[in-house]
């Protein structure tokens, strides 16, 4: 049966270090890799009985690579702070690990908590994520955000899911949603993609009915209306960057 590491990398994430690392307890080795946090989060962890790296930050994939390079074993669970393994999937993962697993990684489904209920719609369900994989076949690819698992190998699915209490509020959503599309502009930019005016007059409607309509957010009431409405708003924020940018860029 191979051993299994959880990694979590962490910058001031006090108000959920301990729930995160109490759902991992089974694990044989629990490795947080902090970002000089100034809220207790190192200090919560090793309390927790977890082995804390401290280091600068040089990016989400790179941290993450990182803290999968320092593990005790080749088997990772990658998790957020934010997260938490439930204990069906806790036990999910340990049958998968019984025998080394012919697979490479597997992707676990990930519901979000929000606005007081759980979110199966729209486009945020069901979120799979590559987060168990075998650090010889696979590794994080190089991205600013939306960072992913690119597996050298097959990959398999698992059923349980993986809890993500994302948010706090409305206004932090807003906070999350600035952050990451200006990262997600800065991506495409370099990825030589470019805003026409096609991606900022429609993509965000689309979006919307996308979510909305075609991925049920509409059953889930005036919560998943807002929802439908904020994921649009990343699309039209995330395009409109994007085009700012290259006319900054244009000057230069």
């Amino acid at each position: 049966m191979p051993g299994l590491t959880v990694t979590v990398i962490t910058l001031n994430e006090a108000a959920h270090i301990e729930a995160c690392l109490a759902s991992v307890a089974w694990a044989d080795e629990r490795l947080v890799v902090d970002c000089h946090s100034v809220d207790g989060t190192a200090d919560l962890a090793r309390a927790k009985g977890a082995r804390v790296i401290v280091r600068d930050w040089p990016g989400y994939s790179e941290q993450k690579n990182f803290a999968a390079e320092q593990a005790s074993h080749d088997w990772i669970l990658s998790i957020d702070a934010d997260e938490r393994v439930t204990t069906e999937l806790a036990d999910e993962i340990r049958s998968t690990l019984s025998a080394e697993p012919a697979e490479a990684g597997f992707r676990i489904p990930r519901v979000a908590f929000h606005l007081g209920r759980w979110i199966r719609t729209t486009d945020w369900y069901p979120d799979f994520q590559l987060r168990l994989y075998d650090r010889r076949r696979a590794r994080w690819k190089p991205r600013k955000v939306h960072e992913s698992v690119e597996a050298s190998g097959p990959v398999g699915r698992l059923r349980h899911e993986l809890q993500h209490y994302a948010y706090r509020d409305v206004a932090h959503h807003l906070e999350t949603i600035d952050r990451y599309t200006t990262l997600a502009a800065e991506e495409m930019y370099a990825r030589g993609r470019r805003a026409t005016a096609f991606d900022l007059v429609l993509h965000p409607p689309a979006a919307f009915l996308r979510n909305y309509l075609l991925r049920r957010g509409i059953a889930d009431g005036r919560t998943g209306f807002l929802i439908s409405k904020l994921n649009a708003r990343y699309v039209f924020l995330k395009f409109s960057k994007l085009w700012a940018l290259q006319k900054t860029k244009a000057k230069f």
